[in-house]
């Protein structure tokens, strides 16, 4: 059985820990965090491993995963490769979804090979997150060697995996973002354009609620073209007009949101074809400011 090691005992690494090491997929062996206690803490959670606060503590492994927060990866990454338990051959991985593996050059210039392996997944609860990552999507790119090994790793534990562009790994990473934390964000908007018309912010979750999930449902369900309803849709330029001077006049901020967003909604309403090219048009002038 491969030898994994981890740098950095975070919520990510303890998870990916247990889960590895409950499937037999990996021999858990030094679990190195600077703060003694998070190292302690992730054996205990996985189950296995020895717990280190200095890398010079740590022993040769087959594989190295590197999960501390972003900013600290490179200055691992080097610190590993100038410490002496780095062997030719190994494997080096960490799973941030905004760096590329490129970042990892330093052990790779040492015979390392290196990945990068990001599960699009919230582990902000460990247990929870051991106990549902079956099914979880991963975004895998790097060598081949490396990932001739860290492929069939992920998907005994239940990973789906896809292939990314590390020439593009920040715009992917910006998409889950997008997808997950601004979704929220937007949602605070609305509540917040409910609130401005009188609802009390329990009333507006309650109203949103089934708009919300309506619309998700329907993007994964019919795709967001054929998804997209509203006044957009419709081609409906003279009440988005409206909106777009209302909402401006409370709050500028949102107002530039709602704009940007209808130019988005307008792309889809073209390729819908349920409005006329000249609505199409006339919407085109409103979201740009130029309709008289």
């Amino acid at each position: 059985m491969r030898r994994l090691n981890i740098i950095g005992c975070g919520r990510v690494g303890r998870t990916l820990a247990r889960l590895w090491h409950e499937r037999g997929v990996f021999e858990i062996q030094d679990l190195m965090d600077h703060t003694p206690a998070h190292a302690a803490a992730a054996a205990r959670f996985a189950g296995a491993g020895r717990a280190v606060s200095e890398l010079a503590a740590t022993r040769p492994a087959d594989l190295w995963m590197l999960t501390p927060r972003d900013a600290a990866i490179a200055s691992c990454c080097e610190a590993l490769a100038r410490g002496g338990s780095l062997q030719a051959g190994s494997i080096v991985f960490h799973c941030s979804g905004a760096t590329a593996s490129g970042e990892l050059a330093p052990v790779r210039d040492r015979g390392a090979f290196v990945a990068s392996t990001h599960p699009l997944k919230s582990f902000a609860e460990p247990e929870q997150a051991a106990a549902s990552f079956a099914g979880t999507w991963c975004g895998v790119e790097g060598d081949d060697a490396a990932l001739a090994v860290l492929r069939p790793a992920w998907e005994a534990i239940g990973a789906r995996l896809f292939a990314v562009d590390p020439a593009f790994k920040t715009v992917y990473h910006a998409g889950s973002v997008v997808a997950s934390n601004y979704l929220t964000a937007l949602m605070e908007v609305g509540i917040r354009c409910f609130a401005r018309a009188g609802l009390p912010r329990e009333t507006a979750m309650q109203v949103m609620e089934p708009l919300a999930r309506t619309a998700l449902d329907q993007v994964f369900r019919l795709g967001t073209v054929r998804a997209l309803t509203g006044p957009v849709a419709r081609g409906d330029y003279a009440v988005v007009a409206r909106q777009i001077a209302a909402i401006s006049e409370w709050d500028e901020t949102v107002g530039e949101i709602y704009r940007r967003l209808g130019e988005v909604a307008l792309e889809l309403s073209r390729e819908q074809g349920s409005a006329t090219p000249g609505a199409l048009e006339r919407l085109e002038e409103v979201l740009k400011g130029t309709w008289k």
